[in-house]
């Protein structure tokens, strides 16, 4: 790990899945290298940003040729804990939580729903592969299943509460569905995914 990783911006660490994603589309196209131009067309983003995004964590290229696409994959991996599986559970089975808990990609991508938590556990769940549990047991099932993240599919004004749980569960990471923006202790990571907001911003647009 970086010596200097507490100096990284964190806006760089949100880019690095960005890279990963395009470079993983370049290799299925079977390409080789690739240039920090294209990379930003790509991106649309400019060859000087992605270099200084990458400067942080070493030398991946030569100038005037390019980055070995394999090799460089294999180091943003690693950076981003991506050559491991992470355990994870949901919190909150209505609509939304059972939308996550079918959602093959998680899992391809590594992140594998071990639990399910909620007050009361609706009749038509049915995962042989996830544990479905009242949330009075998460702290346990939590420690029990090795669970490192956690996902909140609560209705706003549960979502605190569930996350403050999570938190005193030995949770570090969480994934908050729920339109509030949660109090969390310094080393916690949280990200927060609101549709509403974003819709919201790009209806600004639609008079223009």
């Amino acid at each position: 790990m970086n010596e200097h990783e507490h100096e990284i911006p964190e806006i760089v660490i949100i880019r690095l899945p960005l890279y990963v994603r395009t470079l993983s589309e370049l290799k299925l196209l079977n390409q080789i290298t690739v240039s920090s131009q294209h990379l930003g067309n790509l991106l649309q983003t400019t060859p000087a940003q992605i270099r200084k995004d990458f400067s942080h964590f070493g030398k991946f290229g030569k100038q005037g040729r390019g980055y070995n696409i394999d090799y460089l994959l294999d180091e943003l991996r690693q950076i981003l804990n991506l050559n491991q599986k992470w355990n994870t559970c949901v919190v909150g089975i209505g609509n939304l939580g059972q939308a996550v808990i079918n959602y093959h990609g998680f899992e391809n991508e590594g992140y594998i729903i071990k639990a399910a938590f909620d007050i009361s556990i609706p009749s038509n769940i049915a995962n042989k592969d996830i544990v479905i549990k009242p949330i009075s047991e998460m702290k346990s099932t939590i420690k029990k299943l090795n669970i490192k993240i956690g996902i909140v599919t609560v209705p706003a004004p549960d979502a605190q509460g569930v996350i403050d749980r999570l938190v005193e569960s030995g949770i570090k990471a969480i994934l908050n569905y729920a339109p509030m923006k949660p109090v969390l202790p310094k080393a916690i990571v949280c990200r927060n995914i609101d549709p509403i907001l974003s819709l919201q911003s790009m209806s600004y647009y639609l008079n223009k």
